[in-house]
């Protein structure tokens, strides 16, 4: 019963990784992510500060919603 709970995670992290690595390459090309009015950008000389704070909430509510949806 162990070695089937492990093959579960297992699967379950890979399949999580494979979500990540697609979002990683296909996220930059989403217009607009990163640039939602509320991110923090602060620019001061040769210092850049930047915080996509409404884009992460965004992305935690998209992702809370569809893990709702699997644990049903």
């Amino acid at each position: 019963m162990l070695m089937t709970e492990i093959g579960k995670l297992l699967l379950i992290l890979g399949i999580i990784l494979s979500i990540l690595g697609l979002i990683f390459i296909f996220g930059a090309k989403v217009p607009g992510l990163g640039r939602l009015p509320g991110d923090i950008f602060i620019k001061k000389g040769n210092i850049t500060f930047f915080f996509p704070i409404v884009t992460c909430i965004l992305i935690s509510i998209i992702v809370t919603l569809i893990l709702s949806l699997f644990r049903r």
